[in-house]
């Protein structure tokens, strides 16, 4: 229900329909930005000096100040803010008049010169003025009201108005992402999509969201992964694939995950992890270049470096260093009995698979620089080729930065009767009570497969966690426009 502050705006509103003025009109023509006049301004012209430069331009009311017969708005575009000055003798009595039903929130457009004021404030000093769309709610008392953080990422429409460093940060979010686009068009890399409601679900450890197609009476999975469809189009002979691409997984919330989320995936025919951990380590820096100009990062209150070589580290050197165990010198019964301390459970119980719990608990969240984990056990995932060296591991890489995974990449899986074999092991795991398994048997991706998929490397990178590394966000709501939230009850 409106307050009698949001009553006051309607009556205004209804104030200039009464003489005639659309609040809402078709459109406005902006010359310029307020950005674009700062840099050609501002050093140009000398306090006090007005200038014959006459422009269109247009923005949302900040704040204003009534001084008699001058009077003063600061005015926001999406960039900047810039000062408007309205004199009373220069637009008239009937029009400084119409002032009164202008506040702050309101979108104006003005047309004036450009000068300077005696403060040396760069200024328009308005000739003609136009309501371009009324605000009829509360602005700053809202916002400055705000107590809970919660709501901050709910209206995040406000939020963008009211801080521009919130704005500012969603914005290096697209052009992180543009840069990201260009790296991988420029590597030869061919963009696809692939679809987000699926028959069967698979390619990441995760519980998937489920709905209902009516027209053909079946239940379909929201994408948790890109992986099975991609894999089929190298099958089909494309040899470079990639896709930005959201992913649903019906996962708990907090500083690091949310059930929607952006990856970028993408699948090279003819090379391995190797070339993927290179891969990876260029991007990151590409996109560090052009967008900031600097390798040199803060996050979460340690110096990042994403000068490449990143350091490699085997799950089992990693282990071994943070908990100074000899893992060779420990049985398969001293390792379970490790991992039952910390009340975790097994699936198969496996050498493998407590090596691989205990890493998660012990050693992959103490790596500050960025760090690629290599070798992991085979348990770890049945998308991956074995390594070549040791049967008991596997060729996979996961990348991680101040402890927070950013990327996960093998080389590849192509044999279509081993694929078979562990896909069908993750079904029995789902069936003797496993929430969270990496998908079920994809008869279509398996024909695909059986087909013939040449060698390939394959990579995932966390986009949402990239942009908190590189924007020293410590919640991935920061960088999501609009985060998942429970409903708000009622109007703020």
């Amino acid at each position: 229900m409106a307050n009698d502050y949001e009553n006051q705006r309607v009556k205004k509103l209804e104030a200039l329909r009464e003489r005639g003025i659309n609040p809402y009109p078709y459109s406005y023509q902006v010359d310029k930005s307020f950005k674009e006049i700062r840099n050609e301004y501002e050093e140009k012209i000398d306090v006090q000096e007005e200038t014959e430069d006459y422009f269109s331009l247009a923005g949302r009311i900040m704040l204003k100040r009534d001084m008699g017969g001058l009077l003063f708005m600061t005015l926001q575009d999406e960039d900047s803010k810039l000062q408007a000055v309205f004199v009373k003798d220069k637009i008239g009595e009937e029009n400084f008049e119409l002032l009164e039903y202008f506040e702050m929130g309101d979108i104006i457009g003005i047309k004036g010169n450009v000068f300077k004021t005696k403060k040396g404030e760069l200024s328009i000093k308005v000739n003609e003025f136009q309501i371009l769309s009324k605000c009829v709610t509360e602005l700053g008392d809202k916002y400055h009201g705000i107590k809970d953080i919660e709501t901050k990422y709910r209206n995040r429409t406000l939020d963008m108005i009211m801080n521009s460093d919130s704005k500012q940060t969603l914005k290096n979010r697209f052009l992180i992402l543009q840069k990201i686009r260009e790296f991988m068009n420029n590597e030869k890399f061919l963009e696809i999509e692939t679809p987000i409601l699926q028959n069967v679900y698979g390619g990441a450890a995760a519980k998937p969201f489920t709905t209902h197609h009516n027209f053909h009476d079946m239940n379909l999975y929201l994408r948790v992964a890109p992986e099975q469809h991609l894999k089929r189009v190298i099958s089909g002979g494309m040899e470079a694939v990639y896709e930005i691409n959201k992913n649903f997984r019906n996962e708990s919330i907090d500083r690091t995950h949310n059930p929607e989320f952006t990856m970028l995936e993408a699948y090279k025919a003819y090379v391995d992890y190797e070339y993927m951990m290179d891969m990876c380590e260029r991007l990151v820096e590409y996109v560090a270049l052009e967008v900031f100009g600097t390798l040199e990062f803060e996050f979460k209150g340690e110096k990042v470096s994403f000068e490449r070589p990143w350091q490699r580290v085997k799950v089992k050197d990693a282990l071994e260093e943070k908990t100074g165990w000899e893992l060779d010198k420990l049985s398969d019964e001293e390792l379970f009995s490790e991992v039952e301390k910390l009340g975790k459970e097994f699936h198969n119980k496996t050498r493998g698979e407590a090596i691989l719990i205990l890493f998660e608990e012990y050693a992959e969240d103490k790596y500050i620089q960025p760090t690629h984990f290599i070798d992991y056990p085979k348990e770890s995932t049945p998308f991956s080729k074995s390594h070549r060296e040791d049967p008991e591991l596997i060729e996979r890489f996961e990348s991680f930065v101040c402890g927070m995974e950013i990327s996960n990449a093998y080389s590849e899986l192509n044999d279509p009767v081993l694929q078979r074999k562990l896909l069908e092991e993750q079904v029995k795991m789902g069936e003797e009570g496993a929430e969270e398994i990496w998908g079920q048997v994809d008869e279509e991706f398996l024909e695909a497969m059986e087909l013939g998929m040449p060698p390939t490397g394959g990579i995932g990178i966390g986009i949402d966690r990239l942009v908190m590394v590189l924007l020293n966000k410590d919640s991935i709501r920061d960088i999501i426009y609009f985060p998942t939230m429970k409903p708000n009850e009622g109007k703020e």
